[in-house]
């Protein structure tokens, strides 16, 4: 018997536990299907290089992120001042997106012609569309060349996605807002500047932040604190049954051994396409909507120098419009953001490819996906040495995208919590990817869950 069990040891699962720990409440088991915690996270030390698997950095976008980090000052991170500069492609060149008005005005990335019509972007009509894609929202209020060079970039940075799929008031619900709110992007810039801030919003400085060794420093911290005797490894073909008193009671295996919790609540992590599988009581149709939910695939690839160094490229890295190059998300420059990732003198590098740009990259052979990347890295970067690391990693499933199929999602997870008290769907399958939208998420919920128990 127990109050809570979590399904999934990534990020969100151990920060809903954790929450709920300092919260007093202590009856909480997480399953884990993996040997290791952590799910997406995970960082590698090889042969003086710190690299990482899955999210490289993270963004303090959140009071409850930048309060979980307050927990743990002594692994935090903060990145060099070079973590302020992002690069975009441009005919074969990185150029700085502009930082201010004068930058902005000087930029080769912008037609004139759309930097003219910024002035206007404050006098033109609110949308009516509410399931209008990114694409179409910049090209309405800012012009193309913001769309191509600007806002594409980032979204195939951030999501691995396409602008004209992703709808912005799942995929950038606050880009949304402004406009809805306020009539304009820069009329609501400029009122919400005003507007009083809600406290501890101070704390919210957009900075990017790893932790010493890697972003899996954070997630043993967290498993430290949680205890982790509450955390089940390699527990697999777990599913859930509804009591019909109310609970749930929970199976799975850990090798041949068959194990069975029973809990008031279930918090389950895992991506869409996992469902089916542990909520054997519901028909395919109950979870088509949510099942449904197209992830991107993204190939990762460490490339770690000893004796190179890019001064050129002395950034956060370079995200890549895909009307350049329909295979290269982007590269980015952990080594110039963190000293400790690469030997001194050298350089780390983590390049992406595929996304819903090239999808088919994910089932390409490691020798074609190395040779495109020491193409791109020759072509755009000037390097010509022979790395001194190289790994590659695919992930199949590595970012859900928040399309137009989403108000039917969030609809059907909604009607199946309240048809099954105690069942919470959560994870990227809802509320956003980012780090900061994982551990808002959980605090969220366990502040809800601590009034329940």
């Amino acid at each position: 018997m127990t109050d809570v069990v979590i399904i999934g040891a990534g990020l969100t699962g151990l920060s809903t536990a954790y929450q709920l720990i300092q919260s007093g409440q202590t009856r909480v088991h997480i399953l884990e299907r993996q040997p290791r915690i952590g799910g997406v996270i995970h960082s590698h030390s090889e042969d003086g290089f710190i690299y990482e698997s899955g999210p490289t950095t993270g963004v303090i976008g959140s009071i409850e992120l930048a309060e979980l980090l307050e927990a743990f000052p002594d692994v935090v991170q903060m990145a060099e001042p070079s973590a302020k500069r992002r690069l975009i492609l441009k005919d074969g060149c990185f150029y700085p997106l502009p930082s201010g008005g004068k930058s902005g005005v000087k930029t080769p990335l912008i037609t004139l012609w759309d930097k003219l019509r910024l002035l206007g972007e404050p006098f033109r009509k609110r949308g009516i569309n509410p399931d209008e894609t990114i694409a179409e929202l910049v090209v309405r209020r800012l012009g193309r060349s913001y769309l191509d060079y600007a806002v594409d970039p980032f979204i195939g940075g951030i999501y691995a996605g396409d602008p004209k799929k992703l709808v912005t008031r799942y995929a950038i619900p606050k880009l949304y807002a402004l406009e809805q709110n306020y009539g304009s992007f820069i009329r609501g810039a400029m009122a919400k500047r005003k507007e009083p801030k809600q406290p501890k919003a101070e704390l919210i400085t957009r900075e990017v932040f790893s932790t010493r060794g890697g972003l899996s420093e954070l997630i043993s911290h967290l498993a430290t604190a949680i205890g982790h005797e509450r955390i089940h490894l390699s527990a697999s073909d777990c599913t859930l049954k509804p009591r019909p008193g109310g609970g749930w009671q929970v199976y799975y295996h850990q090798g041949e051994e068959l194990h069975e919790l029973v809990a008031n609540h279930v918090i389950t992590t895992c991506p869409a396409q996992e469902l089916t599988q542990l909520l054997p009581f519901l028909s395919e149709q109950d979870l088509a909507p949510i099942a449904s939910l197209r992830y991107a695939p993204v190939v990762q690839i460490a490339w770690g120098m000893k004796h190179v160094t890019l001064p050129h490229f002395y950034a956060f890295g370079g995200l890549v419009p895909s009307r350049e190059d329909k295979e290269l998300l982007g590269i980015l420059n952990p080594g110039a953001c963190f000293p400790d990732r690469a030997p001194l003198g050298g350089s780390l590098l983590s390049i992406f490819l595929g996304g819903m740009r090239a999808p088919q990259l994910i089932d390409a052979s490691d020798e074609e996906l190395i040779e495109l990347a020491t193409d791109r890295v020759h072509s755009y970067l000037g390097i010509t040495q022979r790395p001194d690391l190289l790994r590659l990693f695919r992930h199949r499933y590595a970012i859900p995208q928040y399309e137009a199929s989403s108000e039917a999602r969030l609809e059907r997870i909604g009607h199946l919590e309240a048809n099954y008290p105690g069942l919470h769907l959560a994870g990227a399958v809802r509320d956003g990817i980012g780090i900061s939208d994982r551990v808002r998420q959980a605090k969220i919920l366990a502040d809800e869950l601590s009034t329940n128990l």
